[in-house]
């Protein structure tokens, strides 16, 4: 699939061009052909979804540290913005945690998962150890991947629309408002590779996102896993 997010030559399609092997991995995993066309085992997704919530904890720390390490006023605006709607989404998962009888205590007492400890503390780690654009190379696999995903189950032919089970997952990463927050954080790495020295920095910042997206891969198999 081709990217529509992101400008021609900027520093995203340029990351995402280098992680090419890795981001298809990722974008078209085995889970993500299951939630399009509603074969995913209810056990793998709710192994993820619970996971997930508790790596939104740690991913909304990550967004804080994003608005400490914010270059200007507008910038740290943006992440406040930004962390706001992450805890957003972590309502969503709620609605259907609540469908199995489970409270929030419930969720943060299941451990966490050693695929949601190793992504979620290697961008942490990312963040405090570089600059703002480290960290948003970090991050943008998770963000922009999650926009590019919808797009990708919305034009996959296969996809289940009548009577999936996932349906409700599907429309909220394929709303405008996703999609124009996942466009947004694109136009922004853009913007901090002109103004951060992507240029000279990219073998170091696609080996940063190429590794995102592999830990990315290796948590939607960890919810299939659960599965087998």
């Amino acid at each position: 699939m081709k990217p529509s997010l992101g400008q021609p030559g900027g520093l995203y399609r340029r990351l995402r061009g280098a992680a090419e092997a890795q981001w298809s991995a990722y974008c078209w995993h085995p889970f993500v052909q299951g939630l399009a066309e509603g074969t995913l085992p209810k056990a793998a997704f709710q192994r993820y979804l619970v996971q997930d919530w508790l790596f939104l904890v740690q991913f909304a720390r990550a967004k804080a540290l994003a608005a400490f390490k914010a270059e200007n006023l507008d910038a740290l605006r943006s992440k406040a913005s930004a962390l706001n709607a992450l805890l957003s989404e972590m309502q969503m998962h709620f609605a259907y945690c609540s469908e199995w009888g489970l409270s929030e205590a419930d969720v943060l007492a299941t451990p966490e998962a050693a695929e949601t400890v190793a992504y979620t503390r290697w961008v942490l780690d990312r963040g405090m150890a570089g600059d703002i654009l480290d960290l948003e190379v970090a991050l943008a696999p998770c963000t922009i991947g999650y926009g590019e995903i919808a797009q990708r189950i919305r034009a996959h032919p296969g996809r289940l629309r009548q009577g999936n089970p996932y349906e409700s997952w599907i429309e909220t990463y394929s709303s405008p408002g996703y999609q124009a927050l996942a466009s947004d954080a694109a136009l922004r790495l853009d913007r901090l590779g002109v103004s951060h020295g992507g240029e000279v920095r990219f073998a170091t910042l696609s080996a940063t996102f190429t590794e995102a997206a592999r830990l990315e891969a290796a948590f939607w198999q960890m919810g299939l896993n659960a599965a087998a």
